[in-house]
């Protein structure tokens, strides 16, 4: 499930073509079968989109286009019960739709590693991950294409470093320590929840800055406690470092980050609610601030409710979200986001008709920004 959202401010402009590097990637990915007793597979999807932009002033002569396009490669293996204690799991995706951004992921293409983590189970309370794997905080919305919307930066959130899961009884609980949001040195690109932690104005672009920064050493502690078998409360917590760094200079970390949410998530028969308040704040690195003429401290809360319905192989969804900024200067209203949605299980895949209508955004720097936005998102997927 993607989540993911490029509003028009920020859109990247035309993208480089899909280049050799991703296929040689692809091909030389070192799939190793353990000689030991195991459970591995690989297994693959493919997904495409149509969309047309409907807000006012939205240029489509053609209404509309096809495109997007990716293909994903899955890797998951477990150890069989007596014959060890690890597990892996990764994701590999290469193409226009990979929802990845070439100015600034680790690969500088239209291609890049989702996940790719390994567990190790202590035993049957608690796990250990190491690798790139989802940041345990609130959760993620249902939709495909509108993606993250005003969660943005705390979405669908894959980051590196490691993570010990636990559970005792009802509660689950997860202590977690990230060194750094992507792969390599630079990338502030996480694919999904992306462009909301610094990163280079896209290639063209009338914005542009001398230097930019990531989410570094990140601590995230997040438990939640099941009050009946259909409905489960929970927090988290996350706090780290920012480290500036322009295209020559390895800069230094002089910013700090943190965040907290209160999150609910019940099931009544086929029909599933969820929803959480987030309360977030950010200290842009000193030097960054002072270029762009920047407020240094961000702040804003963020509301999010999402409600669905499933019935036989058809699923009615409506995610919603709003923001309301905090920031000294910032003189954007609250502002919100829609989309509902339809989802069909055709057999091999699903298609996807789904609409999203906004009135404002979250920027590079977690900042609250207004402007109209609305778009129609046709998607369809197989898997093999």
């Amino acid at each position: 499930m993607l989540h993911w959202f490029k509003f028009p401010a920020m859109s990247w402009g035309t993208m480089m073509r899909l280049s050799l590097l991703s296929y040689s990637t692809f091909l030389t990915l070192p799939f190793v079968f353990s000689p030991v007793q195991a459970s591995n597979q690989l297994a693959g999807g493919v997904w495409f989109n149509y969309n047309q932009s409907l807000h006012s002033g939205a240029s489509e002569p053609n209404n509309g286009t096809i495109g997007d396009e990716a293909l994903v490669l899955y890797a998951d293996g477990q150890a069989e019960k007596g014959q060890g204690n690890w597990s892996y799991s990764a994701e590999w995706r290469m193409g226009p739709g990979s929802f990845t951004d070439p100015d600034n992921n680790s690969t500088g293409d239209q291609a890049g590693m989702h996940k790719a983590w390994v567990g190790f189970d202590f035993n049957e309370s608690y796990k250990l991950i190491v690798g790139k794997s989802q940041v345990p905080f609130g959760w993620k919305t249902y939709n495909f294409w509108p993606g993250d919307m005003l969660q943005g930066g705390y979405g669908d959130q894959m980051d590196v470093g490691l993570k010990l899961q636990g559970q005792r009884s009802k509660l689950h609980y997860d202590i977690a320590y990230f060194h750094q949001d992507d792969w390599g040195k630079t990338s502030t690109d996480t694919m999904d929840d992306n462009g909301h932690w610094g990163g280079w104005a896209p290639s063209g672009s009338l914005s542009s800055s001398l230097s930019t920064y990531r989410k570094v050493q990140t601590w995230v502690a997040n438990a939640d406690i099941d009050l009946t078998t259909n409905h489960t409360v929970g927090v988290s917590l996350q706090a780290g470092r920012l480290h500036e760094f322009t295209k020559t200079d390895d800069g230094k970390v002089n910013g700090d980050h943190s965040a907290a949410v209160i999150y609910y998530k019940g099931t009544f028969g086929n029909t599933f609610v969820n929803g959480e308040v987030i309360q977030t704040q950010r200290n842009l690195p000193e030097n960054y601030a002072s270029a762009n003429g920047l407020e240094r401290k961000v702040e804003n809360t963020r509301y999010a409710f999402e409600v669905g319905r499933s019935s036989g192989n058809w699923t009615y969804y409506l995610d919603a979200n709003w923001a309301d900024p905090k920031t000294k200067g910032n003189n954007a209203s609250l502002v919100s986001a829609y989309a509902p949605g339809i989802k069909y299980n055709y057999g091999p895949g699903w298609i996807y008709a789904e609409y999203l209508t906004q009135d404002g955004y979250i920027g590079r720097n977690g900042n609250v920004g207004e402007g109209d936005f609305s778009a129609l998102y046709l998607t369809m997927d197989f898997y093999f």
